[in-house]
């Protein structure tokens, strides 16, 4: 089959054209309109968080002092209650015989010491007479010493189980609050219990105990002002705690104690902050974030949303002449929603904040400025 020359000729100028046009095309399309802000230097207070678990002031375990049935419970858990505040009473009926059985044995012991004493009072003039040998006299002394040794001994009786009677009332060692109450009316209770009847914790003021590991402890020693650990302490700023909820306890803390050594066992260093608890919000055994506060002054921050990550490494898009150029940067850290860098961008420099997925390296761009802060603030937590 032939194709003549003049035909040829059609096919070739067609085929011109089409090619013509897509490269009009792709030369018209419209580059893409993207948000862009200039980086700024700002002092920044960043936060590193480390679970904690609350205790009381003081925390006193409330035992039974006598084997008994529990008689009454007088107070729930969670309850406020003033030292010396009746919490339990125990049944001590037959510690009441007993000590009705004692006082018995106390009366018939006087009885036997005021028949001694009259035998004793009636052979002294006697012998003094030397109308009887003074060897009578001796032997109702000792019948009287007798008597009194035995009433003592009677009346010592007596005031123990007075004293184990009192022991049935279980009162509060502190003003504090009541923990749980594992045992209920009616069970056997004794000193020889592993738990304890409850616990009574002073929390007016409560202690947030948390860990660092030893990576984490040289870094808040290298990063942290003060030549001695004390002095390190007294330095940090006051400390938030972050409820199990999410929301901040109202009242900051004071790092109080650090430990300083490191536990062989766990391989952390222990930490103890002091929190006001007026209101008794916080009880023994409540959870929470220690969030220790890092303040890094006029640092240059970038919003995290125009950052990505590839091969390893931060990257963000510059703008120059309507182009956006993907460059490395370094990152020092992350705080509220920015990126804190170190190098690889300069304050005021022009930064693609939206559509980075989409972008290329040296991509054509439409860039629309808007605020920094609104870029920071409208990202919001999921959690």
């Amino acid at each position: 089959m032939k194709i003549n020359t003049k035909t040829l000729l059609l096919l070739i100028g067609a085929t011109s054209i089409v090619a013509c046009s897509k490269k009009e095309e792709a030369k018209q399309a419209p580059k893409p309109a993207l948000d862009v802000v200039e980086t700024v230097v700002r002092d920044v207070t960043g936060y590193q968080s480390f679970p904690a678990v609350i205790e009381g002031k003081i925390n006193n375990d409330v035992r039974a002092k006598i084997q008994g049935y529990i008689k009454e419970v007088l107070v729930h858990e969670g309850q406020s209650v003033s030292k010396g505040q009746i919490l339990f009473r125990l049944e001590t009926n037959v510690l009441n015989d007993n000590a009705a059985a004692a006082k018995a044995s106390i009366s018939a012991a006087q009885a036997s010491v005021s028949a001694a004493q009259v035998e004793v009072n009636k052979l002294i003039p006697l012998v003094e007479k030397k109308i009887i040998a003074s060897v009578q006299l001796e032997t109702a002394k000792a019948n009287l010493a007798s008597a009194k040794s035995m009433l003592a001994q009677a009346q010592a009786n007596y005031q123990s189980i007075n004293a184990n009677i009192d022991y049935g009332v279980v009162r509060s060692p502190v003003n504090g609050v009541v923990g749980t109450l594992p045992f209920k009316l009616g069970s056997l209770v004794g000193p020889n219990d592993s738990q304890p009847l409850t616990t009574v914790s002073d929390v007016s003021t409560v202690y947030a105990n948390f860990a660092m590991n030893e990576k984490e402890y040289f870094k808040f020693l290298n990063d942290t002002p003060g030549q001695s650990l004390s002095e390190k302490i007294k330095n940090i700023p006051q400390i938030e705690l972050q409820l199990a909820d999410g929301s901040l306890y109202p009242q900051k803390g004071k790092m109080e104690t650090a430990s300083g050594q490191v536990d062989q066992a766990t391989g952390t260093v222990q930490f103890r902050v002091a929190f006001p608890n007026p209101n008794k919000i916080l009880s023994n055994g409540n959870s929470g974030s220690i969030r220790l506060p890092r303040t890094y002054t006029q640092v240059l921050v970038i919003p995290e949303v125009a950052s990505y990550e590839q091969q390893g490494k931060i990257n963000v898009y510059k703008v120059k002449n309507d182009t956006a150029y993907s460059s490395v940067v370094n990152v020092i850290d992350r705080v509220d929603n920015m990126i804190i860098v170190s190098d690889g961008a300069k304050e005021g420099e022009v930064i693609v904040v939206s559509g980075i997925g989409t972008l290329r390296d040296k991509t054509a761009i439409q860039p629309k400025k808007v605020a920094f802060d609104s870029i920071v603030n409208s990202i919001k937590p999921i959690f």
